[in-house]
Order: C-alpha cells, then structure tokens, then sequence
C-alpha cells in the first residue's frame, strides 16, 4: 500500500508539472486507436440494432487488453524491482491525470480570445468541446470553454482519481478507456445511436457517483478561492439544476460552477450542424466574461487539490489498520 500511495502522489505533482506533451506516447492514444481499430472491425453500415451487440463486444475488448496490458507491465516492474514498480506507477498515474491539460487547453482560448482572435479562439474551443463551434460567437466561445472546464473536472480530474486511489493505475486506465469511448462512440447520430449505446450507457454507470463527489468537493473549493466564488450560490444552483442535461451526470459540476461564478451557462447548441434544444444551468447574475475561464480553471485546481488530500488520508487510514 505504501508504494500505491508514494506512486498516486508523485503522479498527481507529475501531472501538475508536465501536463501531457503532444509528442509523447499517452495510454489514452493507444487507447484511442484500439477503440478505432476495433470499430472498423464491427460497425455494420446499416446494421441498426445488430450493432448494438457488436458495440457491446467493442466495450468489453478494449476493457479487456486494458485491463491485461496495464496489470502486466505494472506484475512485471513490481517483480524486477520495487523501485522499478514505483516508477512505472508513478508513470502511469500521470498520464491518467489531465489536471495541467485541461488548464492548458481551455487557457488557448482566454488568451485568443484577450488578443481578440475569434476564429483562432473557435479553433482552440473546437479541440475542447464537441459541439459545431463554427457558429459561436465570442461569449459562446467563453462558455463552451467554462463549461469544458466544469464538466471534466469531473471526467478527467476528479473520477479519475478516485479510481485510481481504489485501484491503481490498472482501475483508472479502464476508467479511461471508457471515458474516451463514451467520447468516441458515445454519440447519439445516425452511425452512433446503437454501435455505440453500450459504452455511452457504461459512462454514465461509471461517472454516477463521482460526479456528485465531484461537484461536492468543488463547492467546499468555493469556500477558499475568495471573492469571486460564492459557496452558497453554488449549493442552490446544485440543488436546483444539477439534472438539467441529457445525461445524468454532466451538469452535477457545471451547475455549481455556474452557481458558484453567478453566471448562466449550457442552453442550445449544434451538433453535426443540428440545433440541440438544451435548459440553461445558473442564474444570470452577471454576464459571461473572457475571464471566467480563469476563474473556472481556478475552482478545478483547488477541486483537484482537496480530492488529493481527501483521497491520501483515506489510503493512509487503511493501510494503518
């Protein structure tokens, strides 16, 4: 358990550090080639609901040769040595963190945006969301990026750790992997609406209890960031709107996000060049601003923090018993 511990925080201050490079090897892209690999194997152009099974298979294969691959290499360097263990723990905990990438990206588009840059800022806001950005216009931008921020707080910061102090790297590597196919597959169009149910559905299996601890935390964050942060708003907008999304999990953090800043995010949007119906999360109590972005980085920073110390305490209390 001590060396789980040592390689959870040192991949925790690895992520903080380095982020994720473009040009190095990342699980997640081989993750992410698997998931395509696979789908051009078993989609059926016009399979309809013969697809939903195919899609299935997809789930519980790339689960399959995560899990496998993961808990080999980490059996592997435990057993030439413990130090060597540790490393490669340590290693394989960073990459399942995107605390400093989600920064980084969503900070392309505050500074596009500063420098009055719209369409370089669309470009940098269309590598983040999934929505047609084409059609947004510089506050759009802002929000889509806030709510970026908001979201994966959840998905990439928070679930991920959980997972990960519960069951190491091999645990949140098929956290990931499910993440990254609900991103890939989990689409409800025309060539998505059956292949790729099962992943989507096991998403939101997956994310239902951290999401909630997600935004939780991130409304005790509110109660040390300052001025700008209002833990209470941020509870009342919980309550109220935490389920106004199609997915039971998305608008958990994004509501107290939102509460938290005073500001009304989500409402309609296009996806694949259709308008999306969508309710507004928040309260208008001020206008969206380019510097929301900021702000809403800093909540996922401090979000982030309190799971780590909230997770090392726990981890530390079981192994003493």
């Amino acid at each position: 358990m001590k060396y789980h511990i040592i390689a959870f925080v040192a991949g925790f201050i690895l992520d903080l550090i380095l982020g994720d490079p473009y040009n190095w090897p990342h699980p997640v892209k081989f993750i992410g080639n698997l998931i395509s690999i696979t789908e051009k194997k078993l989609y059926i152009e016009n399979g309809e609901k013969k697809n939903i099974g195919r899609g299935l298979l997809m789930v519980i294969s790339v689960l399959s040769v995560t899990a496998i691959t993961s808990m080999a290499l980490l059996a592997i360097c435990y057993h030439l040595h413990p130090i060597a263990g540790v490393v490669a723990e340590s290693v394989m905990t960073y990459t399942i963190f995107a605390t400093k990438c989600l920064k980084d990206e969503s900070m392309k588009v505050y500074k596009k945006l500063k420098d009055g840059d719209i369409e370089g800022a669309r470009r940098a806001v269309s590598m983040i969301v999934g929505r047609d950005t084409d059609v947004l216009d510089d506050i759009g931008i802002a929000k889509a990026a806030i709510e970026t921020v908001a979201e994966n707080t959840s998905d990439g910061v928070i679930a991920p750790m959980i997972y990960t102090a519960i069951g190491g790297p091999a645990l949140g590597l098929l956290y990931k992997a499910v993440n990254t196919m609900d991103s890939m597959v989990g689409y409800k169009n025309d060539r998505y609406i059956y292949f790729g149910r099962c992943a989507a559905k096991l998403d939101d299996i997956v994310n239902y209890i951290p999401a909630r601890i997600s935004a939780l935390i991130m409304i005790i964050a509110c109660m040390f960031l300052g001025k700008d942060y209002s833990a209470h708003n941020a509870f009342y907008i919980f309550k109220r709107d935490r389920y106004k999304h199609a997915s039971p999990n998305s608008a958990q953090t994004e509501s107290a996000c939102a509460g938290t800043l005073g500001i009304r995010l989500a409402g309609d949007a296009v996806y694949f060049g259709k308008l999306h119906k969508k309710p507004f999360i928040g309260d208008e109590i001020r206008k969206v601003e380019y510097y929301d972005i900021v702000r809403a980085n800093r909540l996922m920073y401090g979000t982030s923090v309190i799971c780590i110390v909230l997770c090392v305490s726990l981890m530390v209390a079981f192994a003493l018993k």
